[in-house]
């Protein structure tokens, strides 16, 4: 047996016996799909048009869409609340009232990427984030939020807020 041969048996025989990969639940197409279409018809409901932006777990777009009438700006909006909402696993509506009443919260909103307004929620397996949702256009951060968690009722297999 060569020598490198022995060593990396050697190596092998030394780790951990119990080291797995972590299982992690994912968001995939049609699931954002779900989620997007529950948006829109959610505020299209209530007479509101909005842009939606799906994101997974690593921050990746997986679906944004827009409905008719909404303007340019809030489709970045919606992929910078969805954004916000995964990497802090905090909805963006209290972010934002956070960052009102506490100064070490408000510098959060110097973070480039980061958008604290209403509307960014983050979407849980298994208290697990997945991913997460982002609603902009709807007349409001109090409309937009609704919109977004009305939305995760799309696909059971998540989490769903709680009031």
């Amino acid at each position: 047996m060569s020598r490198n041969l022995i060593m990396l048996l050697a190596a092998l025989a030394a780790a951990p016996a119990g080291a797995q990969l972590r299982q992690q639940p994912a968001l995939g197409l049609e699931a954002a799909k779900r989620l997007a279409e529950r948006a829109i018809q959610s505020c299209r409901s209530e007479g509101r048009a909005i842009v939606v932006a799906v994101v997974d777990q690593g921050g990746n777009l997986v679906v944004v869409q827009r409905d008719d009438g909404v303007g340019p700006h809030n489709t970045e909006a919606s992929r910078r609340k969805a954004y916000t909402a995964l990497s802090t696993r905090k909805p963006t509506l209290l972010l934002a009232r956070d960052a009102q009443s506490a100064p070490d919260t408000r510098n959060l909103a110097t973070l480039p990427e980061l958008l604290l307004l209403g509307g960014g929620v983050p979407l849980l397996a298994h208290k697990q984030v997945v991913g997460a949702i982002g609603v902009a256009g709807g007349g409001g951060p109090l409309n937009d939020h609704a919109c977004a968690e009305r939305a995760v009722g799309a696909v059971p297999e998540l989490d769903q807020p709680t009031p």
